[in-house]
């Protein structure tokens, strides 16, 4: 019998490996040889525009699906060759959260528990750190079908940690939820970022700002960027211009589209003969916008009163990492 593979208590070790990954549907490539690295404690902000092979990256790591090339590492074990013992170290809420809705919480959270191979005795406090930890007080004694959607995502959340595993995947954990429950839900994913690797895939990048250590974003099957979010910010020249402008409004618009063609223009407002633009950066960044709006205004005898740049976001650096002539790329 093989010795038990023992893990490293190393903080700064590497948890998640990928290398060369690749697959193919049929005549689609949705993966085209991605390489990266997770390290022990960080959360991944996992972004890219629908169709980037973000889920099937998540699919291959927790071993839902198959790579067609390249291999995949968690805590050194290959998710094909050692896929069971892979799988103990993996908690995973996929997008479409996986409840058996004819159950109690409690009932269905014993049940996690136990499939994931929690021994007798520690069902139990497994069960109820999970509970407190996501909120599920007033929950454990209903079906599930009764449940809000927020209230059933964090039961999601709940069987994904409830056998205490290194790594949590979580795709779209706060798909559905309002407001109050998506700070809710950030919260708890900063608390849990204290005993696990997270990587979080969201179409919401405020949740990214606010719970990752590092960004990586996807698009059609490769990987664009690849760093902490200050980092691919600082290396934005700038964001949006915005301007406000005294002259006729439909004038001051349409002059700007006809110089800005490739860029939206947008009215933010308009007011005692004041009309305030705001001209988006596009993918290029040109550090000449607001030049160019500076001289439109001298040529045409308007008064500006305010011109400006707002400071990059990381939308900025999402739009212009996955946009080809301002247009969002997407494919199935």
């Amino acid at each position: 019998m093989e010795p038990r593979r023992t893990r490293t208590l190393n903080p700064y070790a590497v948890m998640i490996t990928v290398q060369n990954l690749s697959k193919t549907y049929g005549l689609t490539q949705a993966l085209k040889g991605i390489t990266f690295e997770v390290h022990r404690g960080e959360v991944i902000g996992f972004l890219g525009p629908n169709g980037a092979g973000k889920s099937t990256t998540m699919k291959i790591l927790t071993g839902y699906l198959l790579p067609s090339g390249g291999k995949a590492t968690v805590d050194g074990l290959d998710v094909v060759e050692d896929s069971l013992e892979v799988r103990r170290k993996i908690g995973y809420l996929p997008e479409s959260t996986p409840l058996y809705t004819e159950m109690r919480v409690d009932d269905y959270l014993r049940f996690a528990a136990e499939i994931r191979g929690v021994p007798a005795r520690e069902v139990a406090p497994a069960v109820d750190r999970v509970v407190s930890l996501c909120g599920l007080q007033r929950a454990v004694g209903k079906n599930i079908l009764e449940l809000s959607k927020g209230y059933k995502q964090r039961v999601g959340l709940a069987q994904a940690m409830v056998h205490q595993p290194d790594v949590l995947i979580l795709d779209e954990p706060t798909s559905g939820l309002d407001p109050n429950q998506i700070v809710e839900v950030r919260g708890l994913i900063k608390r849990l970022s204290e005993d696990h690797t997270v990587i979080l895939s969201t179409h919401y990048l405020q949740e990214v700002e606010a719970s990752c250590s590092r960004v990586i974003i996807v698009r059609q099957g490769e990987i664009v960027a690849n760093d902490t979010r200050d980092r691919l910010v600082a290396q934005m020249p700038g964001g949006a211009i915005v301007a406000r402008i005294k002259g006729p409004a439909e004038a001051v618009q349409r002059q700007l589209r006809e110089v800005f063609q490739n860029r939206p223009v947008r009215e933010l407002a308009n007011e005692a003969g004041y009309v305030t633009v705001r001209i988006d950066p596009g993918t290029s960044h040109d550090s000449h916008l607001a030049e160019a709006v500076a001289k439109l205004v001298v040529k045409n005898g308007w008064d500006l009163a305010e011109l400006y740049r707002e400071k990059a976001t990381l939308e900025d650096v999402f739009r212009a990492k996955t946009t080809e002539s301002g247009k969002e790329v997407s494919h199935a």
